[in-house]
């Protein structure tokens, strides 16, 4: 079953795809993957991934670091049929579109779209976790308009390919459930 989660920043939507990715995995005695995008670049991105790895410690996870091209791991030594938590769609996309010598790639989107609905479909068992960035009223750059455009597009074809669809909010969950 692949699920997408989607919510506010710092609410609790990491340690519920943990707790979700490790039911999946121990229900069908599969490996259990975790799936970090995050590249870093100052010390509050360190701080971010220290405090990810401490709340999965004991978990059972196999951390694979994947900042870009995220089908290349279904290239790998890993098994197709174990459980994945990819965290989070949001760092992807910004690797993807943003890029380390400073251009940035306006079609990310599309790309980062297409390949988590592959991924999706080559392993079936993935919970995504995206970022809800859409509440604000504030005006921004053209990059960061296009950004969140982006994003808002690469959640709308995960939803699309994912059996079930959760908010989190406030601590709360909402679950959507979809006629694909």
């Amino acid at each position: 079953m692949n699920i997408f989660i989607s919510g506010g920043c710092k609410n609790g939507k990491s340690m519920y795809a943990q707790k979700l990715a490790k039911e999946m995995a121990d229900a069908r005695g599969r490996a259990l993957y975790y799936i970090a995008t995050m590249i870093p670049t100052d010390e509050e991105d360190h701080k971010r991934i220290e405090k990810h790895i401490d709340d999965r410690c004991g978990w059972g996870f196999k951390t694979l670091e994947q900042g870009i091209n995220i089908c290349d791991l279904l290239k790998t030594n890993i098994d197709p049929q174990g459980a994945f938590l990819l965290d989070s769609v949001t760092a992807l996309l910004s690797n993807e579109m943003f890029k380390s010598d400073g251009t940035c790639n306006l079609d990310a989107g599309r790309k980062v779209a297409a390949e988590l609905s592959a991924f999706a479909k080559g392993t079936g068992n993935t919970v995504f976790v995206s970022d809800y960035i859409y509440s604000d009223a504030g005006i921004f750059d053209t990059y960061t308009e296009k950004y969140r455009e982006s994003l808002a597009y690469v959640d709308r074809q995960l939803a699309q390919v994912c059996d079930q669809v959760i908010e989190v909010a406030y601590g709360h969950t909402y679950y959507y459930t979809f006629a694909n």
